[in-house]
């Protein structure tokens, strides 16, 4: 929170642009995972690839420009599969190449491409206490 208070701009909004580009966000947006909760665990248990390394830190911040992707051996997950099975549609900022089980973050989502039902201005007033 601090430092989307560091940012120019609104800090609420800068607030949830931080959260939606963590590692295990991601993956679920890209489809890996059918929760946020089965994302993080596939992160930690270092199933997950940042430009070809592995990173199994949750938290991990991709920046614009960074491929996402799946070792080898776990492209064939059962968990991995249904999932991407599930997955209808992805954001607009996010890339995505179903022959080679690849992501990528385009650019920075926008306020209005993400959680609508979220009130930023209540985390701030939580935050600034």
């Amino acid at each position: 929170f601090n430092e989307a208070a560091k940012i120019e701009g609104k800090t609420g909004v800068n607030f949830l642009k931080l959260l939606e580009v963590r590692l295990d966000n991601l993956v679920y947006r890209l489809g890996f995972a059918a929760t946020r909760a089965q994302a993080r665990q596939l992160v930690n248990h270092g199933h997950v690839l940042v430009d070809g390394k592995k990173v199994d830190i949750p938290s991990y911040r991709i920046k614009v420009g960074q491929t996402i992707s799946m070792k080898e051996a776990s492209k064939n997950l059962v968990v991995v599969k249904a999932a991407l099975e599930a997955k209808l549609s992805r954001a607009e900022y996010l890339s995505y190449d179903e022959n080679n089980m690849v992501g990528s973050l385009v650019r920075i989502p926008e306020r209005n491409e993400f959680l609508p039902e979220i009130n930023e201005q209540l985390i701030v007033e939580f935050y600034n206490r």
